[in-house]
């Protein structure tokens, strides 16, 4: 699980220094100040976001609650309390839950957004993917999810948080291109019915076909 690391880094977004190492010793910064407030290339997510919205692995809850001041019913959902408690105070609303348990309103929602990489919840993101479709309203809906660029490589495996004194515990996670994103959405008898770039990120459109 994410953890404890997580929820500090939350608490101090510009004094703790976390980051996410993988299982070759790499690391990369936890982004957790540009998951504070809106970013560049939010307003294209959001605009697509039609009806009864689920924010899955919602953070700190900036898109929930943007979503909210939208008049959209939304929800999001996170395993860390606290950035469930961010949320809700910042008028969003937010229950602690992982998208595998019992989510509330299952075949209500018509979007599922998978931001800021969150594809990779799990390590595998087909059966990510299999489970929110199955969260989606019957015979429509579908699943905005942030993607890395084409030409970049997928990859699936473990990582860990860390600071320069503390590590936390390994955790299944993965990367999702651009590219690969068109066969997993096949591979649940769905499409990608649309690609696209704002702000340096990228993100893709699946619905069931």
């Amino acid at each position: 699980m994410i953890g404890e690391l997580y929820e500090r880094a939350l608490e101090r977004p510009d004094g703790v220094e976390v980051e996410v190492e993988d299982g070759t010793g790499r690391r990369d910064p936890l982004p957790v100040g540009e998951w504070m407030s809106l970013r560049p290339g939010d307003a294209g997510l959001l605009d697509r976001c039609d009806g009864p919205t689920l924010d899955v692995g919602s953070g700190p809850g900036r898109l929930t609650v943007a979503l909210t001041e939208r008049g959209l019913l939304a929800l999001g959902i996170d395993v860390a309390p606290y950035a469930v408690a961010l949320t809700v105070a910042a008028g969003g609303p937010a229950l602690v839950r992982d998208v595998y348990d019992r989510v509330p309103g299952a075949g209500i929602w018509t979007t599922v957004l998978l931001a800021d990489g969150n594809i990779g919840i799990g390590g595998d993101p087909s059966a990510l993917l299999g489970r929110v479709f199955a969260l989606l309203a019957p015979g429509g809906g579908r699943v905005l999810a942030e993607v890395m660029a084409p030409g970049t490589r997928s990859h699936a495996g473990r990582v860990r948080l860390r600071t320069g004194r503390a590590v936390g515990e390994w955790f299944p996670w993965a990367r999702v291109s651009a590219d690969d994103v068109i066969g997993l959405a096949e591979g649940q008898g769905a499409e990608v019915t649309e690609v696209w770039e704002e702000g340096g990120r990228w993100f893709a459109s699946l619905g069931r076909c």
